[in-house]
């Protein structure tokens, strides 16, 4: 195992769950619960391919999948923000939508129930496995980047407040409710990306072309107790079992149907480890109230 490829496999698996996580840990610290990053990465996704597909341009391409996770993470923020509706049943539906949508509307726009005809991504160089891909280096600042937007900004500070109180933070003048938005829709943006990055890697969308990572995502922002730089660091550990799963593949010595559970049976023991001591925002799910 060459331990290069390994590292460079693993970077490039690594970035939709560091694009996701990163947005699960914004909105979670302003006390929205991110179960919906599944469907606002396929969204994201198939938009992307729809801009690309139609336009022959890949930064269309990445813009319209912006605005794909943009626009779903909106209906996000107004059902659990506007509506008060329970945020675990929302994130649930907010998936189920993002599949249906996105396959009748793959039907209606390529006349196929599987995936889109191929598109174009980002010209990769001889030899530069990826590196040259702009979306892997943006993946890898999303956490230092939000690390810094959630710490050391006045954005970040209210976030932080209206997530662990936010009667508190209403009595001082931050509008809760706008913060919340704000945050949200800058979910629906990043995890956006995550499938942006996977379709133009793919260089095609097919039905449920995410496979779980959101799920992933959301394992990761606890495992790394809804710190962006720890999220970040589950993230590549995930993306690591996931490397190896792969790398394994075609070993005669251990049973392949044991190989593919690797990187779930990491995630339960990580959990398993983790959530226990892990303390999340204290007004995480609470916006009924």
């Amino acid at each position: 195992m060459n331990p290069f490829t390994f590292l460079t496999q693993m970077l490039r698996i690594a970035i939709p769950y560091l694009f996701a996580a990163s947005g699960g840990v914004i909105a979670e610290r302003a006390g929205i619960i991110s179960l919906a990053l599944e469907g606002f990465m396929l969204t994201g996704a198939f938009t992307a391919t729809l801009g690309a597909y139609y336009t022959g341009s890949v930064w269309i391409g990445v813009l319209c999948g912006i605005l794909g996770g943009l626009a779903i993470g909106l209906i996000h923020a107004v059902a659990t923000i506007r509506f008060r509706a329970d945020q675990v049943v929302v994130g649930i539906a907010i998936n189920l939508l993002a599949i249906g949508v996105t396959r009748f509307f793959l039907k209606l726009a390529f006349d196929s129930s599987s995936n889109s005809p191929r598109i174009s991504g980002f010209t990769a160089r001889q030899g530069a496995f990826g590196f040259d891909n702009p979306l892997l280096w943006m993946g890898l600042l999303t956490a230092p980047v939000l690390a810094f937007l959630l710490y050391r900004t006045r954005f970040g500070l209210r976030v932080r407040a209206v997530g662990e109180h936010p009667e508190a933070a209403e009595s001082v003048g931050i509008r809760v409710k706008a913060v919340r938005y704000a945050a949200v829709a800058l979910s629906g943006i990043l995890a956006g990306l995550g499938g942006v990055y996977l379709a133009l890697d793919q260089h095609q969308f097919t039905d449920q072309m995410t496979a779980g990572r959101g799920f992933i995502a959301v394992a990761a922002v606890i495992f790394g107790r809804w710190d962006p730089v720890r999220a970040a660091l589950a993230c590549l550990l995930f993306a690591a079992a996931e490397t190896l799963q792969i790398q394994l593949q075609g070993n005669q010595i251990i049973a392949s149907q044991f190989i593919e559970m690797i990187p779930y049976l990491l995630t339960i023991i990580a959990l398993a480890g983790v959530v226990g001591r892990a303390v999340p925002p204290a007004a995480l799910g609470k916006t009924g109230q």
